[in-house]
């Protein structure tokens, strides 16, 4: 029972779309055996395609359905009374003129990347159906809009799902996947072993922002067409870009163990300071994802001062005077990466707060 119930949770949200889905084919199939659609199938195909993780999802969906279909039935429809089809030479060149420009149409703006497919749908079977082209487009026109209307109505009022969720989650992954980055960083800057699984970590990160992206493009739709009055997206997504660039920065500085003496005197604070980020990092996912209270920074805060201060001891010292120009210019590198990490964790937190109270 422990099992089942930790499975529902961490699976609430497919298990939701899922249930919207089930409903939206169902209601779509439904009502188009109400009002008599010759075929329902299309109805029912897209609302199942219309259904997406969030509602600015959904919206996106049934923009991108609409345009394609509309282009689509009316070039076919078109194509189909202008060309004459009296074999199958002529039935080829009648595809391809209906194809071509429409496949020219969805490579400019995917959002017709539907449009080649309908047109043929219009345009082959019209010769064997018994009806005009013209009355063939209407129809699929009719059928494609019910499901446009079923699934964006599903998406709205049946477990409604917003993007300000799909993006806290993103940005709850990005701490996690950049306080684990922070961690391999350090290690093999005062440890000396290397840094195993850095390639597949960047690979996370990357593959987190893109979701992130696709997120905040969602949430603003749903802001633009009033769906959603949550806080805008943008400056979170841009502070985690920013702390994402932070770390790129201190990784490049972070390429080879730091000499003997400077990093034995850096090494207490360095660790200190790598166990507060990542505290801070994972802190905030959790907040983000439960929606609980941000974590303060204070302790972070006294971490990447006493990392200063030792910065500050060694050049008072001179230790850094005998060094090669380029590893003095890496050191001062890493304080610098650190001091824009720490303005931007700050932002971060409160760009994090706006969405939480929005």
């Amino acid at each position: 029972m422990t099992a089942l119930k930790d499975f529902l949770r961490r699976r609430s949200g497919e298990l939701r779309l899922a249930l919207r889905t089930t409903i939206a084919a169902g209601l779509a199939f439904g009502v188009a055996k109400l009002v008599d659609l010759p075929q329902g199938t299309w109805a029912v195909i897209t609302a199942i395609i219309v259904m997406q993780a969030s509602l600015g999802g959904s919206v996106k969906a049934a923009a991108d359905r609409m345009a394609g279909t509309l282009a689509g039935a009316l070039w076919g429809g078109l194509v189909a009374v202008s060309v004459t089809r009296a074999g199958d030479i002529e039935t080829g060149l009648a595809v391809l003129l209906a194809v071509g420009p429409l496949a020219l149409l969805a490579a400019v703006n995917a959002s017709f990347r539907v449009a080649p497919i309908t047109a043929l749908i219009v345009l082959l079977p019209t010769s064997a159906s018994g009806i005009t082209p013209l009355a063939y487009a209407l129809e699929r026109i009719a059928e494609i809009s019910l499901g446009i209307v079923v699934g964006v109505g599903v998406a709205l009022f049946v477990l409604p799902a917003r993007a300000r969720g799909l993006l806290a989650r993103s940005a709850a992954r990005l701490a996690e996947l950049n306080a684990d980055l922070v961690e391999v960083l350090i290690e093999s800057l005062i440890g000396g072993e290397g840094r195993p699984g850095l390639a597949g970590l960047h690979a996370r990160i990357r593959a987190t922002l893109r979701q992130m992206d696709a997120a905040v493009d969602e949430a603003a739709r749903e802001r633009r067409t009033h769906l959603s009055d949550h806080a805008d997206p943008e400056p979170l997504a841009r502070t985690l870009y920013r702390v994402r660039h932070d770390l790129v920065m201190i990784g490049r500085a972070c390429a080879t163990p730091l000499p003997p003496a400077i990093g034995e005197a850096l090494r207490e604070p360095l660790t200190g300071l790598r166990d507060q980020v990542a505290e801070l990092l994972r802190d905030a996912a959790r907040s983000l994802r439960l929606e609980l209270p941000l974590p303060d920074a204070e302790a972070f805060a006294a971490s990447l001062s006493a990392y200063i201060k030792a910065m500050d001891a060694l050049r008072a010292e001179g230790a850094t005077r005998e060094l090669p120009g380029d590893e003095v210019g890496r050191i001062y590198a890493l304080r610098f990466g650190f001091e824009q990490l720490g303005d931007d964790l700050t932002d971060l937190l409160a760009r994090a707060g706006e969405l939480a109270r929005s």
